[in-house]
Parts: C-alpha cells; structure tokens; sequence
C-alpha cells in the first residue's frame, strides 16, 4: 500500500495533466481550422477566409497561453513524483502581421507553414502529456 502523501502527490499530477491535455486537445482543434481556413485563403478565399483562420489562430493562441501555463503545473506535480517533462508550444506573432500586411500567396504559405509547425508541436505534447498520464495512472493503480 502506498503512502497517503504519495497517492495524493499522484491523483495532483494527474489533475494537472488532464488539464493540461484539455487546453492542448482545444489549441489543437482551432489549429486545425486555422489550417482549413489557411489552405482556402491561399486559394482566393479573400478577406473573410484570412479574418477567420486570424480569428482561429487567435483563439488558439489563447489555449496555448492555458496550455502552457497548465503544462508548469504538471510539470510542478511531475516533480513531485519524480518524473520530467519539458515542453514548448507557441504561435509567430509577426506571421499574423505578414499576412495581413503582404496578403499575397508567400505570405500565406508562410502563416500555413507556422500553422503546420505548432500542430505538429502540438501534437507531440498532446502525445506526451497522454504517455505521462498512462504512467501515472499505472503507478497509482498499482499502489492500490
């Protein structure tokens, strides 16, 4: 039976993670329309396409901003339990100005190129965050 300290130490991280999770899964799906509404605004979608994926990433950027912030309380809770991660998500502040400013097809492929970029780190985070959260799980589970 484990000691009452660690167990709780284990249920915080995994409270932790799961928010964290939260907030990458929510970055991930506007992510994910910003890319669909990219790939239209390289192809002429004109000024509604292009305030619509800024609208996503912007919304994105916000659960990047949680995310993050989530991610150093996991991180916290890990080291309470001894275990480590580090992670690093964001989103280029001057792709968003480029692409109002040169609104051309470079400028576009560009923003698209970010796009790809952080759902890629995204998704390993997500990823990770998953692979950490089994962990813990597991070394919860097995005390009990």
């Amino acid at each position: 039976m484990r000691d009452p300290m660690e167990e709780r130490e284990l249920r915080e991280a995994i409270d932790a993670g799961e928010r964290a999770l939260s907030s990458l899964r929510r970055a991930q799906e506007k992510l994910n329309s910003a890319r669909s509404w990219g790939i239209f605004d390289m192809f002429g979608g004109g000024a509604i396409s292009g305030i619509m994926k800024h609208a996503r990433l912007n919304d994105a950027s916000r659960y990047l901003e949680d995310a993050r912030d989530d991610l150093r309380r996991f991180q916290k809770e890990l080291q309470d339990v001894n275990m480590v991660m580090n992670l690093r998500v964001e989103i280029g502040d001057f792709l968003t100005f480029a692409d109002f400013f040169f609104d051309g097809f470079l400028a576009d492929y560009m923003v698209q190129t970010k796009i790809a970029d952080a759902r890629e780190n995204v998704s390993e985070a997500v990823s990770r965050v998953s692979t950490l959260l089994g962990e813990l799980r597991r070394t919860l589970n097995d005390s009990m």
